[in-house]
């Protein structure tokens, strides 16, 4: 009986640090997920804001569209860096929303439009701030 009870506990014991080790593991891996999240949007952040900016004070400062033009390959370019930076697929998406919203004031310029509708950029770079606050 004694080694019946001492294999019944050796069992026991093997199942609780198995069950352990698997919650630990989801644990850590969670919580790299975040670390992971909140250094793209980090690196996001960062580049939007200012690409953004830089727009917004081209279409507001000067009629000359080849000066809105190096405001929107700016904003292209850094969204393709921060597409090759993350995995997030939260992160992604954003950026995919933003790039649309680029490429849409791309064409109005192209377009002659002299006042561009800039609120679909803006309301994408909110958007991109959303998916990246915890």
């Amino acid at each position: 009986m004694a080694a019946s009870r001492h294999r019944r506990l050796r069992r026991t014991a093997v199942t609780a640090a198995t069950v352990a080790t698997i919650a630990l593991t989801a644990g850590l891996t969670t919580g790299c997920d975040a670390v992971d999240k909140a250094l793209d949007c980090v690196r996001t952040a960062d580049a939007i804001a200012d690409s953004v900016t830089e727009l917004q004070q081209a279409v507001e400062n000067t009629d000359d569209p080849t000066q809105w033009e190096e405001s929107l390959d700016s904003i292209d370019k850094n969204l393709g860096k921060i597409g090759d930076q993350t995995d997030n697929a939260d992160v992604n998406k954003a950026v995919d929303d933003l790039g649309k919203a680029v490429d849409n004031v791309r064409t109005s310029v192209e377009n002659g439009d002299e006042t561009p509708d800039l609120s679909p950029v803006t309301d994408a770079a909110g958007e991109l701030t959303k998916v990246c606050t915890p």
